[in-house]
């Protein structure tokens, strides 16, 4: 992200650096190799960040928000709106709503008990739905008990017959 190292140790510095360059970005990879090393020591400035980036117009930064409550929020500083905030971006972007499935999928795997409402309930837009349900099936740090039932919750298009 930014070269200069005043970044890596000042976290004003390097969100100031983020609200310039995020608007910038117009493809996925570059959206995820993102990962600002003066995050991991400033969880309570950081999530009121993620929350106005999630409130963002611009696809990757919104993507990487996302991505950034999937790294730094599904462990200890869980809490159980950081899923409802995901839930309610809608889109019809494929870059976003993999995203949302990406952030589900690993949900499940961390927080299971509090993500698996989000299938049960139907609360995810059908394709995202859906990919998470695959993403988590295809990890291994989804017990086979948990990838046999959530394959249940797989909702079937009207087309599949």
């Amino acid at each position: 992200m930014c070269a200069h190292p005043r970044c890596a140790r000042d976290y004003g510095a390097c969100v100031e650096a983020l609200d310039a360059f995020l608007p910038c970005v117009d493809n996925w990879a570059t959206c995820d190799c993102i990962g600002p090393a003066c995050f991991k020591k400033n969880h309570a400035r950081l999530v009121a960040d993620v929350r106005r980036w999630l409130d963002s117009e611009h696809l990757y930064t919104k993507r990487f928000a996302i991505r950034m409550l999937m790294n730094h929020f599904l462990d200890e500083g869980f809490r159980p709106e950081y899923p409802d905030w995901v839930a309610a971006i809608q889109s019809d972007k494929y870059y976003l709503r993999m995203m949302q499935a990406w952030y589900f999928a690993t949900a499940l795997a961390k927080q299971y008990d509090a993500a698996l409402p989000y299938l049960q309930e139907k609360r995810l837009e059908l394709w995202t739905h859906n990919k998470a349900i695959q993403k988590a099936v295809e990890s291994y740090r989804v017990s086979d008990g948990q990838k046999a039932y959530l394959k249940t919750l797989k909702i079937r298009e009207k087309s599949e017959g």
